[in-house]
Parts: structure tokens; C-alpha cells; sequence
């Protein structure tokens, strides 16, 4: 928790200091009361005493909690600024941190974790902040002071509070060893109920396909009941506070007086009303010193679950970024487009199998080279190496002859157009989808995304929409089919006229008529940059200027189609799984 503290900013620290100004004087104020009563008591039992010494002390009572009142809600304001701030700071860093981390480091926590982190763990840290500053500071000024006022007034009384106190904070300490270590499950489950219910709504075609409601229904029952379970434990248990600390109030009130009518009744006559006075007021500063403890146990209801999150929040903040920016902004002068593989072998952190082994080539400006081999044979890893989704084990891969690991991430992602293996659309308009992010050059005009949506043969779609290029794409494309989903993305990367092109199996989603038109007009359109293509079928790749076959992880073939049907055997028997022999021609 007190790491994340030192995230708030200096003018948040002065608020805070603010605050705790201001509690102080609060609590004058709440203590300053007593004093008051106690007078307004003892004038009211003494003969001929005035009224307007009454209504004097009455007066200053008055005041004391109107100004207690006044800085109870401007402390309540800066604590609500406070922590809405550190709110917005910490989900700001976590999404910063989520977006510069490496692909490995995201694998690591589920998405509906990181979801939950962000949203529910981040409100608990502020729920906490927002009460603590106010019951954090104020509990222990109170409980100081009211003893202190307490203290020397009569042992009995004295003796009687400490008991009470005694027994309220066991109470409290119980409570919390039994409820800590649920609050770290309560989390878990969280995270459970958004996967659940993330997975649900993702593939809910699927599930109504295949009459899976049922099932599904049953599967987020499971974790939903079993969060409900620990949540009610939780509440039950943190519920017995309540009627303990009442009872110990009550009892304390009623053991004050018990004790003070015994002492008043064996005073004499002078001393009845001074003793009945001081009774009144030690009565109030005892219930000052039991209130202050029943705030922090407030502060201890919302601890346990908020350092849980803390804690959760810190693990992702933690975590070391693996790919750094290098300092290259651009690449060597007269050098544009140029991709080269140096003896690259790659396994992913803690896998003891290489997935890439000694791959070595060079893909020059305008040539198109292909990558083919079967399932699991490391091609979309091959790619993902060039705009450094991860980094090589081994060996170096080369772009513009800089080595990628030198350059800055934002100039070297300005190089590429990437067309992943599963469209990604975004909630917005076609527009918007086909000029996302920066490349660099400035803001896309529309006629160069009228140009790219052309190119990838999205115009006859686009045209037949409501509003056409203007016409809104819901969230993840669930409005689109696959294909038109394909045929955007591919518009997208089109658009930043880069100097390289990465298609990762980005041509499987599209029919033979598309495929073969897009490829046609993509290459007339490319003839200047180097287009790098994952590919299942034959007859995507079989024009490219270079192919290379891959099968568990090395380069066993390399070359254009006709010269890997002569020396490839792999390379063979995969076109003639796809085409016949006089289709290979």
C-alpha cells in the first residue's frame, strides 16, 4: 500500500497535510464538548445560577460542532479528491504497463485478471483511502486525547474503559486472522467470474450453436456461487463487530454509572454535584475512546481486501519490462524495406525446446517472400520476431541493416503494416478502423483510406452500408463477417504505406476469387516494399520471389516455387496435398 502512496503528487501531499490539520481541530472541537456539558450540568443543579451562563456554554457547544461539521466535510472532499486521483494515476499505470509489457509477460495473467485489477482491485485501494485518511488519522488522535483527558479522573472508571478497549481490540484482532487470508481468495474469484463470463459472451455463437446454454449457465453458477459463499462468510463474520462493539458501549456507559451512583452516594452534600458533573463528562471521553476504536475497526474491515489489491496492482507495476527501446530512430541512409534473418534461433522464456532454429535469410525492397510449413513448424513466431513482439535467443534480425533490438520501438513499428493471423477491428467506423494509429506521417487522408480499403477489396462491402466509410463497427467486428473483418484489417495496414508488410496467414479467411484479386492489386500497389506472407495455401505464396519451408522449427527449404518442387520434398508434398500436378505448372 505504501508503495502505491508514492505515486500521489506533491499537491496531494499538501491536501493531505491539509487534512490532517484539520482533523486535529476537529477533534479539539468533539473533545472541547464535554467540558461544556460538564458545565451546563453543574450549573443547572447549583441554586441561583444564571441562565445566560446556561445558554453561554450551550452557545459554545453549539459552535464546537458546527466547526466540527465544517472541517469534517472539507476533510471528507480532499479525501474524495485524494483518492479518486490515485485512482486515475494507478489505472493509468496499469494500462501503460500492460501496454509496454512483452507478449511472454502477458501470457503470464489471464486477461479477465488484468481487467479485474484495474478495475475492482484499483475501487478497493480507493474505498480505502478515502475512509482511511479520515479514520486512519483521526482514530488514534481521538484515542489519545480522550485519555489523556480520562487519565487520573478515577481508577474505576479508568479500569473500567480499559477492559472494554481490551476486549474490543481481541475482538477486532480474531476477526482479522480469520478473514485475511478470504480476501485473498475473494479476489481470485473475481477474476474467475470475468473469465467465465468473458469466454461466455465471446463465444456465445458458438454456445447457442451448439445448445450450450445450459452448460454454460451451470459453469458461471459454480464460480458465482462459490464467490457468493465467501463473500457472505466474510460479511457474517465482520457482522459480529457490530453488536460487540454496541454491547461493550452500553455495558461501559452502564458500568460508568453504575459505579459513579455508588461514589455520589457515598459523598457528602458538597461534593454530589461536582462528582455527578465529572461522572457526566468521563462518561462522554470513554464513549470518545470506544468510537475511536470502533473507526479503525472500521479501517481494519477494509484493510485486509485492500492490501490484498495493493498487492495485486504492485505485481503487475512490478513487472520488468523485457523489451526495452534502443536509440535508433531511423535506419541507414538509402537502405528502405530490407529484412534479414542472421543465424536466429529463438525458444520462449523457461521452454527448453528451440521453436526457431539457426534461420539465416534476406528479404530485399519489393521482393515478396513466402512462409510455409505445417502446424506448429514456428512461422507466425518467425514474424512476430521482426516488430519484436519477442526477441531472439539468439542471433541478430536486421531491418534497414539495424539491428531491431537498436531501434525505438515507435520508429520501428512506423516501418511495418502488420496484418495479424486473427482480425482485430475496433468499436468505431470503417474509417477510423482503416486509419488506426500512427505511422509517423501525419493524419490519413481520405483518399488514401478510400485507396487501401479499394486495394483490399472492402469497397463493395463498405459501399453497401448504411452510412458507407462512416458506417459504425461494433466492438471486435461482431457485426461484420470474417471475411470483411480480414479485408479491413488488411485495408489497415495498406494505409500506412510501409516499407514492410507482415501478413500472417492473413489470406485463410478470404475465398479463392478474393484472395487471388487482392493479391493481384496488393502487388502492383507493394511493388516498392518488402511484403513478408504466412501462408497455408499453395496458391497464395506460389508467385512469391522467395519461399521458405519450415518444419519444426528449421529452414529445409528455400527458393521460388518451381525450384522447391525440384529439391524440396516437404515443399512437394504439401502443394500436392493443395493442387494437382498440372496446377503446380
Amino acid at each position: 500500500m505504501l508503495k502505491l502512496l508514492k505515486k500521489l503528487t506533491t499537491f496531494e501531499w499538501i491536501m493531505i497535510a491539509i487534512s490532517v490539520v484539520l482533523i486535529i481541530l476537529q477533534v479539539w472541537l468533539d473533545l472541547k464538548m464535554p467540558d461544556y456539558m460538564s458545565n451546563i450540568t453543574v450549573l443547572v443543579q447549583t441554586p441561583d445560577s444564571e441562565i445566560s451562563e446556561i445558554l453561554i456554554n450551550g452557545g459554545y457547544m453549539l459552535l464546537c460542532a458546527l466547526g466540527s461539521l465544517v472541517f469534517s466535510i472539507i476533510v471528507g472532499y480532499l479525501a474524495a479528491t485524494i483518492s479518486a486521483s490515485l485512482a486515475r494515476i494507478l489505472r493509468k499505470s496499469l494500462f501503460n504497463k500492460v501496454e509496454n509489457m512483452s507478449m511472454d509477460d502477458i501470457k503470464k495473467f489471464k486477461t479477465s485478471s488484468l481487467i479485474t485489477r484495474t478495475t475492482n482491485d484499483v475501487t478497493q485501494v480507493q474505498m480505502f483511502i478515502s475512509l482511511g485518511l479520515q479514520l486512519l488519522i483521526k482514530a488514534p488522535i481521538t484515542a489519545i486525547w480522550a485519555v489523556s483527558k480520562i487519565l487520573n479522573k478515577n481508577w474505576e472508571w479508568s479500569l473500567l474503559t480499559g477492559v472494554a478497549v481490551l476486549i474490543l481490540l481481541f475482538t477486532i484482532g480474531v476477526l482479522i486472522i480469520v478473514v485475511m487470508p478470504k480476501f485473498k481468495k475473494v479476489q481470485l474469484l473475481i477474476d474467475n467470474m470475468n473469465g467465465v463470463m468473458r469466454e461466455n459472451l465471446t463465444g456465445i455463437r458458438v454456445v447457442r450453436a451448439f445448445n450450450a446454454e445450459k452448460y454454460q449457465e451451470n459453469k458461471f453458477a459454480e464460480v458465482n456461487n462459490s464467490l457468493t459463499k465467501l463473500q457472505l462468510f466474510n460479511q457474517k463474520t465482520f457482522g459480529i463487530l457490530s453488536p460487540v462493539m454496541y454491547l461493550i458501549m452500553y455495558c461501559l456507559t452502564l458500568g460508568i454509572y453504575m459505579v459513579g451512583a455508588r461514589l455520589i452516594d457515598a459523598a457528602n452534600m458538597g461534593e454530589k454535584i461536582a462528582l455527578f458533573g465529572e461522572m457526566v463528562v468521563f462518561s462522554s471521553y470513554a464513549m470518545q475512546v470506544i468510537m475511536s476504536f470502533l473507526m479503525l475497526a472500521m479501517i481494519f474491515m477494509l484493510l485486509p481486501r485492500a492490501e490484498v489489491s495493493a498487492g495485486r496492482i504492485n505485481e503487475i507495476l512490478d513487472v520488468k519490462i523485457k523489451i526495452k527501446d534502443g536509440k535508433v530512430k531511423m535506419g541507414k541512409s538509402g537502405v528502405q524495406g530490407k529484412v534479414e534473418f542472421k543465424n536466429v534461433n529463438f525458444k520462449y522464456p523457461n521452454a527448453e525446446e528451440y521453436v526457431l532454429k539457426n534461420i539465416s535469410f534476406v528479404a530485399n525492397a519489393g521482393e515478396t517472400v513466402a512462409f510455409i510449413g505445417l502446424t506448429g513448424s514456428g512461422k507466425s513466431t518467425l514474424i512476430n520476431l521482426v516488430p519484436r513482439f519477442y526477441d531472439v535467443t539468439e542471433g541478430e534480425v536486421l531491418v534497414n541493416d539495424v539491428n531491431v533490438k537498436d531501434y525505438e520501438q515507435e520508429s520501428l513499428h512506423n516501418l511495418i503494416g502488420y496484418v495479424p493471423q486473427k482480425a482485430v477491428i475496433f468499436k468505431g467506423t470503417i474509417k477510423s478502423n482503416v486509419a488506426y494509429g500512427e505511422d509517423g506521417k501525419g493524419k490519413k487522408s481520405e483518399g488514401k483510406i478510400k485507396e487501401a480499403i479499394k486495394v483490399a477489396q472492402a469497397k463493395d462491402f463498405v459501399l453497401k452500408m448504411p452510412k458507407k466509410y462512416d458506417t459504425q463497427i461494433s466492438q471486435g467486428g461482431t457485426n461484420i463477417s470474417g471475411g470483411q473483418k480480414q479485408r479491413l484489417s488488411i485495408a489497415r495496414a495498406i494505409a500506412r504505406d510501409p516499407e514492410i508488410y507482415i501478413f500472417d496467414d492473413t489470406f485463410s479467411a478470404l475465398d479463392f476469387k478474393t484472395d487471388a484479386k487482392l493479391r493481384k492489386e496488393l502487388k502492383e500497389y507493394t511493388k516498392n516494399a518488402t511484403t513478408l506472407i504466412v501462408a497455408q495455401r499453395i496458391g497464395t505464396i506460389m508467385h512469391a520471389d522467395k519461399i521458405i519451408v519450415l518444419e519444426n522449427g528449421k529452414c529445409v527449404g528455400m527458393g521460388s516455387h518451381k525450384e522447391l518442387l525440384e529439391n524440396c520434398e516437404v515443399y512437394k508434398q504439401i502443394a500436392l496435398s493443395q493442387l494437382s500436378e498440372g496446377e503446380l505448372q
